[in-house]
């Protein structure tokens, strides 16, 4: 006789595969015959012995892949080992942690930064540690589940404004006391970008505080994204993972923030450090993109090809003008359906479905990055009218997707 949690498991994993919801992990390789020249091809990888082109990286720079960056790590390796042995308030903190939080303050002229191992556990620590039963927050209905989970523990009220609606924002901020108001600057499933200077001044105006979520935005867009940072953001979560190409990430604020969460954050008292071997590297990423502006030019003209030949082929988009382009299909089984027909031409995109976006608005999950091959984009953008043709699915437009927000 199956036990309560056997059968519960199974009659949840049957659900979500008739639903076309069901998360399973793909075991990728790399075949080293496509990759001798992986400074100038497109990015790509091997999934049962066939080789498929990569459209749905966050590798927005294709530093993941850069030859004086493997180098760094490997360096940093020798010099720290492997990893960091405890957490950052035992023997876990290392000249390695505190260059790169200097590096990040003097990018972005924020006080002080706090390492962590990944931006969910950044996110996450920094909202429940933060916040309490006693602040009310507003926040972008479609900020990142990290933050969403980091709230509800922190007992903290939460009202949800809609997707960057600076009216909505005001009138939820002038109801109430509020602590903090919070966004992120390219929404990860949309693409699209917050009005962060506008949003500052509605948080100066109403005395609470702007908490940023730059996860996609750092070290890609142009604005804040420097020393002139700290003006307009109070807080200021950035990843590694995304265009820096390696692991990690970081709260940057104040000084007083940061020893805050220092003494009262469980995630970075509990959890063994981000491994110096890794700070090292993201510190040798932040310096090699600063230096290397042509590849931020470069995912801007993939991005403009793109969505060039999206138009040409009548593929409607959601208007992003970043490397995020959704392509919303809005029914599970179809999205998979499309995807899978993408993948037997040898176009890996992403087949995002709810719980990750709302009902209804399964999507394709396009990104570009600078390592992209116009040829490769090309091909992309061909086999993708070809399969919408063929099968015939219903688009979601770009008007009917703003619709859906509000």
């Amino acid at each position: 006789m199956s036990s309560l949690l056997e059968t519960k498991i199974a009659a949840r994993q049957h659900a979500l595969r008739e639903q076309g919801l069901l998360r399973q992990r793909k075991l990728l390789s790399v075949d080293h015959t496509l990759n001798t020249n992986a400074s100038t091809s497109s990015p790509r990888f091997v999934f049962e012995g066939r080789a498929y082109v990569n459209f749905s990286s966050n590798d927005y720079l294709g530093l993941s892949r850069v030859p004086e960056l493997a180098e760094a790590l490997h360096l940093g390796a020798q010099t720290y080992g492997v990893g960091s042995g405890a957490s950052p308030l035992v023997t876990g903190y290392s000249d390695a942690h505190l260059a790169l939080e200097r590096e990040l303050c003097d990018l972005t002229g924020h006080e002080a930064a706090l390492l962590f191992c990944s931006g969910f556990s950044a996110n996450t620590a920094l909202m429940k540690t933060l916040f309490d039963q006693h602040d009310i927050v507003v926040a972008d209905k479609l900020v990142h589940a990290s933050i969403i989970d980091g709230l509800q523990d922190s007992g903290a009220q939460l009202k949800r404004f809609l997707h960057n609606s600076l009216e909505s924002a005001e009138r939820l901020l002038a109801r109430d006391q509020t602590s903090a108001l919070i966004t992120e600057s390219v929404f990860s499933m949309d693409g699209d970008c917050a009005p962060i200077a506008q949003l500052s001044a509605l948080c100066r105006q109403h005395h609470a505080w702007l908490v940023v979520d730059d996860a996609h935005g750092f070290a890609v867009l142009d604005g804040y994204h420097n020393a002139e940072a700290a003006k307009l953001i109070d807080v200021q979560v950035v990843t590694f993972g995304k265009a820096l190409g390696c692991q990690g990430a970081a709260v940057l604020g104040s000084q007083a923030l940061i020893d805050f969460l220092v003494s009262n954050a469980r995630e970075y008292i509990y959890s063994t450090a981000l491994s110096p071997a890794n700070a090292a590297l993201a510190l040798a990423a932040t310096h090699y993109s600063t230096a290397h502006p042509e590849l931020q030019q470069k995912l801007l003209e993939n991005i403009a090809l793109f969505k060039q030949l999206c138009r040409e082929a009548n593929v409607p988009l959601l208007g992003s003008d970043t490397a995020i382009q959704p392509l919303i299909i809005g029914d599970a089984l179809q999205t998979l359906q499309v995807a899978e027909e993408l993948r037997a031409a040898g176009i890996w995109v992403g087949a995002i479905r709810p719980p990750t976006v709302p009902v209804g608005s399964a999507r394709l999950r396009i990104t570009l990055t600078a390592a992209h091959a116009a040829e490769d984009i090309a091909k992309c953008v061909a086999q993708l009218a070809q399969v919408l043709s063929r099968i015939g699915v219903p688009l979601v437009t770009e008007r009917q997707a703003a619709d859906d927000h509000r």
